[in-house]
């Protein structure tokens, strides 16, 4: 587990920032103004990991009512299997509960073992899978979990 990983808000200032994550993590990645908006919005909750003076992760969640949407975890690929995602999602986690959200959605690759394991060791369980929803026609598995 990574013990120097420190999760804020993410403000609009860390735009180019999270843009520049996206673009490291994703083939498919976020523009810009996406993650512009993903930040501008009330209705989302967009957090920042750093170690040290690094930027090494973000996600985002979006809360409407009762459920929340993990939408997006994305860590550094240097930065990957040292726990940085499970701090990411432990704090969604707290954030969409304080929000109100009774449940939690998220889609996941069905080739994404690795995200699979860390989603099912935080108490998510698969309760659909999406046929072809990748546009590489990769299925999606939906899990969900309840929140406290």
């Amino acid at each position: 587990m990574t013990a120097t990983v420190v999760v804020r808000a993410a403000t609009q200032d860390d735009v180019p920032v999270l843009a520049e994550l996206e673009r490291a993590c994703f083939d498919d990645p976020w523009s810009a103004s996406s993650v512009a908006s993903e930040v501008a919005s009330v209705e989302r909750h967009v957090r920042l990991a750093v170690e040290g003076e690094t930027a090494v992760g973000w996600s985002s969640t979006l809360v409407v009512a009762e459920t929340a949407d993990l939408l997006r975890v994305a860590v550094r690929p240097a930065s990957r299997r040292r726990g940085v995602a499970r701090v990411l999602v432990e704090e969604l986690l707290r954030t969409a509960a304080d929000a109100g959200a009774e449940r939690i959605l998220l889609e996941v690759a069905a080739d994404n073992t690795g995200a699979q394991a860390l989603y099912g060791g935080l108490g998510f369980r698969e309760i659909h899978r999406r046929r072809a929803y990748y546009a590489d026609g990769g299925d999606a598995l939906v899990m969900e979990r309840a929140l406290p």
